[in-house]
């Protein structure tokens, strides 16, 4: 990886969807977590492309959710919150800096990027709460036409994670992070599983970086890799964690 696209969140960045009951985020603290990922991404290699907050989407510094990314041209997402749809247009524009092939999800398909997992050359592809079959097959179709395998991963039965890269990770090296629920899926049976316990979930959101792995602070010390650890309380309070916070490419 070379790059990554990052948005800090804005002052409205509280107004945005949740799923958990996990307390209002504090903005201030926000910024401070924002800035040492940002940090820790320039520490791992990459260039970063700073953008603007954008007051006009509260989720906006989730940004994964708006396209996926391979070396062969980029896919643009149509996410399944109705209130996401213009952050999609909003990254189009940056995107062409580096991309000039451009492939988008169609009505009446839905699908965020966090319900993506790349492991190499073969790519999961999460039906979700956000994400739903008909945006899946699509991603699946563009994907194949780009020379990647695809599997399909319904989570629909698991409250407890609202994408796929709430519950797995790829690591490298063929292993997978994944939480209780997911750790037993037929889906990952080729790849090293490491289970993070229930204790731990939140660990599985966890971000390969050429060499290192960022990790949420007080979680997954044991994996062997050089480790980055990071304070994420306060995206975590809005159902984000480290994969939603920038476009890696």
């Amino acid at each position: 990886m070379k790059h990554a696209i990052v948005r800090p969140p804005g002052p409205n960045f509280a107004d945005g969807l949740t799923t958990v009951d996990l307390g209002r985020p504090d903005y201030g603290l926000a910024l401070e977590q924002h800035a040492a990922y940002c940090d820790a991404l320039e520490r791992c290699g990459l260039t970063l492309m700073r953008l603007d907050p954008d007051l006009r989407h509260p989720d906006s510094t989730f940004v994964e959710d708006t396209a996926v990314l391979t070396p062969l041209g980029a896919i643009l997402t149509r996410p399944g919150a109705p209130t996401r749809s213009g952050e999609v247009e909003a990254i189009r524009g940056p995107l062409s800096t580096f991309f000039s092939d451009f492939e988008e999800i169609a009505a009446p398909g839905t699908l965020d990027g966090g319900d993506v997992c790349e492991a190499e050359d073969h790519v999961f592809i999460c039906v979700s709460k956000r994400t739903n079959e008909e945006g899946a097959k699509q991603l699946a179709a563009i994907l194949a036409r780009k020379g990647y395998s695809t599997t399909l991963v319904d989570t629909r039965g698991i409250p407890e994670i609202l994408h796929l890269k709430s519950g797995i990770a790829y690591a490298g090296e063929g292993r997978i992070v994944a939480i209780e629920a997911l750790a037993g899926h037929p889906a990952l049976r080729s790849h090293e599983v490491v289970p993070v316990s229930p204790s731990e979930a939140y660990a599985a959101n966890c971000v390969r970086v050429n060499d290192r792995l960022l990790f949420a602070a007080g979680h997954l010390h044991r994996l062997g890799y050089e480790l980055l650890e990071l304070q994420m309380s306060e995206f975590q309070r809005m159902d984000g964690g480290l994969s939603c916070l920038s476009l890696r490419f």
